[in-house]
């Protein structure tokens, strides 16, 4: 599904081919399916309205309309059928029930960098508050939003929580300016407690592994931390220095070369393929020798959210690697093995990275800088994918379907779909 100002394009995914054309009452400013692929929900913030529409039966529709309350956040429930509206100024939480019509209400919920998670099995919720000056946490039944647990952190000012992927264990990470990572159960029993340092910047990212095994913290130092699922004690500290010395890390390097053009060819005026390829740069992977030295690009310290520190990690769908990116060297992705808890592969680009997201069925990473090439690394190897067409499309954002089998890069005004072949086992 895309947006086109108030137009909602639903295509199908193998084909690109238009499936449903819906016109939504003003400007869509956000856009997510249901679990289940039935319903589509589009959010008119500036309207305060949200209306739904189904894929099954495009006559049906919905519209749900914050009024004087004003909108700022939207999304689904994991069952599909309740959505969550945010009023402004972060007053209260809606829960609007598509079946029943039934409505409910979450007082104080706060505003943070991450405030309302759901555990991946859909049957819990967990919602962080501010009242009184003081931080709570409330867990939620999301079959019929019963009140589990309510409960206080140890946090001076909460900026997130991120439940594990087997929902036992909820993280809970102060303030910048307070290293602090909190881990409770379900319960509200305080497992955990995890302070690197106390006065410079503290957490800056976090990750859960998939298998729930490990906690990754990035932080402002530009190290990350992981921690482990029995002790929660930290097990190691991973580096990004500027200088790669270790003769058994790969450093790819990415260097452009003009593409040799047959003279023999050359017309003028030329044609619109040849223009493309004369004026064209390619790019490929250089595996360099080390030591090498990275681009470190110093932060300013006297402005606001200093380019400073891990501020994107992600671990791999099988729990093996794990990518990391220091604000500090803007242009490289450090991939780590786990197994071993060293440092495998660094990419180093031409241009600042933008976003990087694992393959969800194997061991794969998307990178995009900006520019008109999408980068894939595996264990196999490194391959720079040019997008083709006319134009300048610089990927901005990706995101993989969840077979793996292909993603839809995203520029500023467009979008593509990058289709891949699944090699033959």
């Amino acid at each position: 599904a895309s947006c086109v100002q108030h137009r909602l394009v639903v295509r199908d995914a193998s084909s690109l081919q238009l499936l449903q054309l819906y016109t939504c009452l003003d400007q869509i400013q956000y856009i997510e399916w249901s679990s289940d692929s039935l319903f589509i929900l589009c959010a008119l913030y500036k309207r305060g309205i949200v209306q739904v529409w189904s894929l099954e039966q495009p006559a049906w529709h919905c519209r749900i309309d914050e009024g004087s309350a004003g909108l700022v956040a939207s999304c689904w429930s994991p069952d599909g059928r309740h959505i969550l509206n945010t009023t402004e100024f972060h007053l209260r939480i809606t829960v609007w029930s598509l079946c029943t019509k039934s409505v409910s209400y979450i007082k104080y919920p706060k505003a943070c960098q991450q405030g309302v998670v759901f555990t991946k099995d859909g049957r819990y919720m967990a919602v962080a508050e501010r009242r009184d000056c003081k931080d709570f946490i409330s867990i939620f039944v999301c079959s019929n939003w019963q009140l589990l647990r309510h409960f206080d952190t140890e946090t001076q000012d909460l900026s997130g929580i991120e439940w594990a992927p087997n929902g036992c264990v909820l993280a809970v990470w102060d303030t910048c300016l307070e290293y602090k990572v909190l881990l409770y159960s379900l319960d509200g029993r305080l497992l955990s407690s995890f302070r690197a340092y106390e006065w410079p910047l503290g957490v800056k990212s976090i990750a859960w592994s998939p298998s729930s095994q490990f906690l990754a913290i990035g932080s402002f130092d530009e190290k990350v931390r992981i921690l482990n699922h029995v002790t929660w004690k930290k097990i190691t500290e991973l580096d990004h220095p500027a200088t790669i010395a270790s003769k058994k890390t790969i450093v790819y390097k990415e260097v452009e070369k003009s593409p040799a053009v047959d003279t023999e060819r050359l017309s003028f005026p030329p044609t619109r393929e040849l223009a493309s390829s004369l004026f064209s740069t390619q790019s490929k992977y250089d595996i360099s020798q080390v030591p090498v030295s990275l681009q470190y690009v110093k932060p300013v310290a006297d402005r606001a959210n200093p380019k400073v520190g891990v501020g994107m990690l992600a671990f791999s769908a099988d729990n093996c690697f794990l990518a990391t990116k220091n604000d500090n060297i803007p242009n490289a992705v450090w991939i780590w093995d786990i197994r071993k808890l060293k440092l495998s592969v660094v990419l180093e680009q031409l241009c600042t990275i933008q976003c990087f997201q694992w393959d969800p069925c194997q061991p794969r990473l998307a990178v995009c800088t900006g520019t008109s090439r999408v980068y894939l690394w595996s264990p196999a190897g490194c391959v720079v994918v040019q997008v083709p067409g006319e134009g300048d499309f610089q990927i901005v954002s990706l995101s993989w379907h969840s077979s793996g089998d292909s993603m839809v890069l995203l520029s500023k005004d467009n979008f593509c779909v990058c289709y891949l072949e699944r090699e033959e086992v």
